[in-house]
């Protein structure tokens, strides 16, 4: 796991600055503090941040190049089937300097070319320079588990793992994007391709990009297709699940350093640490976190689990410094993010990072085998679409008796949203369930010149173009095709990426196992989704390895309690940091909604914590990265190659 960095300029006579290298690695130190390394040849600079999993020895240092030095590669990931790759590289004659992917990937490279993505099975982002075609490819996993940003002008190509490495480069703009921002208000996250950034990429999931003669070419190279539906009983299916399970989880306990698990005591996490332990010579190591308020506490479940199999239990009690804590999580997301969950991620990989440098994880559980309460939603939404509109429109002026503004996740805001959805399209509906600021909410929020800038359709379209092109046989398939094209890249995997790799910590994914989530979209959709019973195919899977009160919980996000934050810790940081001239001079939003978000909040007649979180880390994003005494513009100031500009 490590960071990547490069150059390339257009104009072959212009050589790549190394100290502009040398300080794209410095700025993403955390992502690998084991080793740096700069390849500088004229036009062209790779650099490489390394966080050393396997072979530790300095053979696996990069930028990494072939026999001859025609063609580097600086790599960022694990491909757990590397063995089997490189014994049969051997065979076709090819020599081998270490015991790393990442050889193994460059080799792969130099017999299938841009194809060699096909065979590789794990989360990576890597670019390779072709000195034989002067051509770059970068190149990213199926899932997106791994980032990579790009910016390319008229003199040349910029890319890497962190966008602020990108912006080190003098001859970057640093301007804010109006629709990325319109975009994030209703997300909560950029979605990509875009960033918040005017011309800076999202390279997407699944896809590779080749760079020659100035020409970008992008490819995709994979997708999940719901069509096909496995064959056999649900006590088969429930047993081959299981099979592949296990093995995706045995794949990624290859490490050379100490590795342990994330353990919240959900199914999706007790179910890897279940498998994990069928698998390691001693017992693995375990990590929770937990809150004094109940609500958001679920270490007794963790506990369940790490007696059923015999962990080395490690659990923290978290009394986050809501506050001071939020500087440091925008630095390290370069983009407004408003997903709050990112505090527990973070506080869970840096006492996890003390124990142990890998760590698997549940991720993907919910998006493969339909594990979220919207989706019962959603399904039951679905089925009132029979009744004619003016039955509908009788339900749903049931909605003017639900207040704005109620608690998020408590019935009544459940009902609103429910309601609020009936008359909409299937495709439509969805927007109602995940967004933060609806379409009518921005209308009220936007000064006249910020409205008239954006000139993007509204944010609910990017949901409806996703549900039109997904083959999902029925609603319960494009619900999990839609997640996981959408918020699981852009939102899930980039929380879990930035807050372990902040850390320099390994995060393993076995339930985003390209190879399991193609199983389970062949999963029927009954066997997902039954009545109001989710996961269904998964618990039956589990029954007798899991103990039941883990296995029929009801499931409890990994949140914080932001809502009681704005009424105490975070109150005089939200007032002053909103409501500030510096806030009011950007000509976004107008002052009044915001201060009646405020003050409707704190006072206990609203509950717009969702939305003041939202506002709370764009305003943040923008003092640190766009005005020009954020922490970006001094280090911009200090680059010796905006000197030499």
């Amino acid at each position: 796991m490590c960071g990547i960095a490069g150059k390339l300029n257009f104009d072959r006579a212009r050589q790549v600055e190394p100290d502009l290298l040398a300080r794209m690695n410095a700025v993403m130190a955390h992502r690998g503090p084991d080793d740096a390394g700069v390849y500088c040849a004229g036009p062209v600079g790779l650099a490489h941040r390394r966080l050393s999993i396997i072979d530790l020895s300095p053979a696996g240092h990069q930028p990494m190049s072939n026999e001859d030095g025609t063609i580097w590669i600086t790599f960022n990931g694990e491909i757990y089937n590397f063995p089997d790759l490189r014994e049969d590289l051997i065979r076709r004659g090819h020599r081998f300097r270490s015991k790393t992917d990442t050889e193994t990937v460059l080799h792969l490279y130099e017999e299938d070319g841009p194809a060699c993505v096909r065979a590789l099975r794990g989360m990576f982002a890597f670019a390779i320079w072709d000195g034989r075609t002067r051509t770059m490819l970068l190149a990213r996993d199926r899932l997106g588990k791994k980032p990579l940003y790009y910016q390319i002008d008229h003199r040349g190509l910029r890319f890497a793992s962190e966008i602020k490495a990108i912006l080190l480069d003098p001859e970057v703009e640093v301007t804010p994007d109006a629709e990325a921002i319109h975009h994030y208000l209703s997300f909560g996250y950029v979605p990509h391709p875009g960033t918040a950034y005017c011309g800076i990429r999202t390279l997407p999931p699944a896809h590779v990009a080749t760079l020659r003669d100035g020409q970008l070419t992008l490819e995709r190279y994979w997708r999940l297709r719901y069509g096909a539906k496995h064959p056999g009983t649900e006590a088969d299916l429930a047993r081959e699940l299981l099979r592949r399970l296990e093995e995706a989880v045995r794949i990624r306990m290859i490490s050379d350093v100490p590795l342990g698990a994330f353990l919240s005591g959900g199914i999706d996490s007790s179910a890897v640490v279940a498998m994990m332990s069928r698998h390691a010579a001693e017992p693995v190591r375990t990590f929770s976190i937990g809150f004094e308020a109940a609500e958001y506490d679920e270490r007794r479940y963790a506990r369940l689990i790490a007696e059923r199999f015999g962990t080395r239990h490690e659990e923290f009690v978290v009394r986050p410094d809501a506050a001071g804590i939020l500087p440091t999580l925008v630095w390290h997301y370069d983009q407004p993010y408003a997903d709050s969950s990112a505090i527990p991620t973070y506080y869970v990989a840096q006492v996890t990072r003390q124990h142990v440098t890998v760590a698997l994880n549940g991720d993907g559980g919910d998006e493969g085998f339909a594990g979220y309460e919207r989706y019962v939603a959603q399904r039951l939404a679905g089925r009132l679409d029979w009744l004619p509109a003016a039955a509908r429109r009788r339900l749903r002026a049931a909605l003017g008796l639900v207040p704005r503004g109620v608690r998020r996740g408590s019935l009544l805001a459940r009902g609103r949203r429910f309601l609020d959805g009936l008359l909409q399209p299937p495709d439509r509906r969805y927007s109602r369930w995940v967004f933060h600021f609806t379409a009518d909410r921005k209308a009220e929020l936007y000064q006249p010149d910020f409205a008239a800038a954006v000139s993007a359709p509204e944010s609910e379209e990017l949901l409806v173009r996703a549900f039109q092109t997904s083959d999902g046989l029925n609603m319960v398939d494009a619900l999990l095709d839609v997640d996981t094209r959408t918020y699981l890249p852009d939102d899930l995997l980039v929380k879990v990426d930035v807050a372990s790799m902040a850390h320099a910590l390994e995060a393993r994914s076995p339930f985003l196992d390209h190879e399991l989530l193609e199983f389970a979209a062949g999963v029927p959709s009954h066997l997902k989704l039954r009545g109001t019973e989710k996961k269904v195919l998964l618990r039956r899977a589990l029954r007798g390895i899991l103990p039941d009160a883990v296995l029929d919980r009801p499931k409890m996000g990994f949140g914080v309690p932001i809502d009681r934050w704005f009424r105490d810790e975070l109150r005089p940081l939200a007032y002053d940091t909103l409501l500030s001239r510096r806030a009011a001079d950007r000509g976004y939003f107008r002052p009044e909604v915001v201060r009646a978000y405020l003050d409707e909040h704190v006072r206990g007649q609203a509950h717009w914590h969702y939305l003041l979180w939202n506002l709370l880390m764009l305003e943040l994003w923008h003092c640190t990265f766009i005005d020009g005494d954020g922490r970006l513009a001094q280090q911009r100031r200090n680059s010796p190659a905006a000197v030499k500009g």
